[in-house]
């Protein structure tokens, strides 16, 4: 059955264009998408985001108190408060909410109308940076995610078995989107002041489980000149913990880079891309440098080798690290792991494929509320 013109609300992101992090640069790409079907799309941003208008590029923006610049993370729970509240009188036939932390306190305001479907991210309880009270009340919060909506849709197929198993609930797989960078330009490199394949990276918010600190502590105790490229916002508690911790020539923090043709570059001519998240569901900046031709060095867990498989090199502590890096690994030498990544992007991830999956699960829904 083929159902009307669907009204589509995106909560739970700090907003679009993307100025933040993966579930934003996300919601950019569905919200697009999600309009060249037809769709009548809304996306909510924080009060305090740089871009101001009210529609970007045909999507509707909702701009929302957020006090967080204030009060820190937790100024969140009041963010989504304020979305959900606002979502009420929105009459939204599908309510799309990106992630679970710090929105599922509130499920009971959300509109009875209307079906309700969430993208949990991945195992929030898990992530080490968290205390045991913390960890508790995030388990508490997924399981108020699973019950007040109607399905899930996990970016890692770990991450929708575990739904399934746990709690046999209606669960689907659909990965994140990432282009492939097709146009590099060498020129970038010399406001870092760098040389094409001379200088290892990470990309990742400077946080515990991470593995910031064991990528650094590797290139430290190695015998490499590269320099090794960390970028991140680094002005929160850990990042000065590390910058002052690590006084090596070698280790360049740089802060948060959101110009995506900065990064993309930057990934191309890296030699060695370090990715280090351990928390569970497929990162997007892990499928970006992919789609940027880099050669990756992962954390070694079952999220990051379902995606890379045997496509990249793994480490699980610092001395693996040393090991890699002391055995001269250059780029070049390993142009095949790089193009199978590169397919794998093509094939798996590309932006129209995650689209028609997301539309189709929303088309399912609706069409079984009729």
């Amino acid at each position: 059955m083929i159902v009307p013109s669907l009204k589509i609300g995106i909560l739970g992101t700090r907003g679009i264009p993307n100025n933040y992090g993966g579930f934003e640069q996300f919601a950019q790409y569905l919200s697009k998408g999600l309009l060249e079907k037809g769709c009548d799309v809304y996306v909510y941003n924080s009060h305090n985001h740089p871009y101001r208008e009210h529609q970007w590029e045909g999507v509707n923006i909702i701009h929302k108190y957020d006090p967080e610049y204030l009060i820190g993370l937790s100024g969140q729970f009041i963010y989504d408060f304020n979305c959900i509240i606002d979502s009420r009188k929105r009459n939204f036939d599908i309510i799309l909410q990106l992630g679970y932390t710090t929105n599922s306190v509130w499920h009971f305001l959300l509109p009875r109308k209307g079906i309700r479907i969430c993208n949990p991210d991945g195992m929030e309880w898990e992530r080490a940076k968290y205390p045991k009270l913390v960890k508790r009340f995030l388990k508490f919060a997924e399981r108020l995610a699973v019950k007040s909506n109607h399905a899930l849709i996990a970016d890692s197929r770990a991450i929708r078995d575990y739904y399934i198993k746990n709690y046999k609930k209606d669960t689907y797989y659909s990965a994140y989107p990432a282009e492939i960078f097709e146009n590099p330009n060498q020129d970038i490199l010399s406001k870092y002041e760098l040389e094409p394949y001379k200088y290892n990276m990470l990309i990742a918010r400077l946080q515990e489980d991470n593995n910031i600190e064991t990528i650094i502590q590797g290139t430290v105790a190695s015998d490499t000149d590269f320099p090794l490229l960390i970028i991140g916002n680094h002005e929160n508690k850990y990042g000065k913990f590390l910058r002052k911790k690590y006084n090596d020539r070698r280790i360049v923090f740089l802060n948060a880079v959101y110009d995506i043709q900065i990064l993309n570059n930057l990934r191309f001519f890296s030699n060695i891309y370090f990715h280090g998240h351990s928390a569970g569901g497929t990162n997007p900046s892990l499928l970006e440098a992919m789609a940027s031709c880099a050669l990756i060095t992962a954390h070694n867990n079952p999220f990051n080798k379902d995606v890379l498989k045997e496509n990249a090199f793994y480490f699980n502590n610092s001395d693996e690290i040393v090991e890699l890096l002391n055995s001269g690994i250059q780029k070049k030498d390993y142009n095949n792991k790089i193009e199978i990544n590169k397919k794998e992007i093509k094939d798996n991830y590309g932006i129209q494929k995650i689209i028609n999956e997301y539309y189709s699960v929303f088309e399912k829904y609706i069409n079984l509320q009729k």
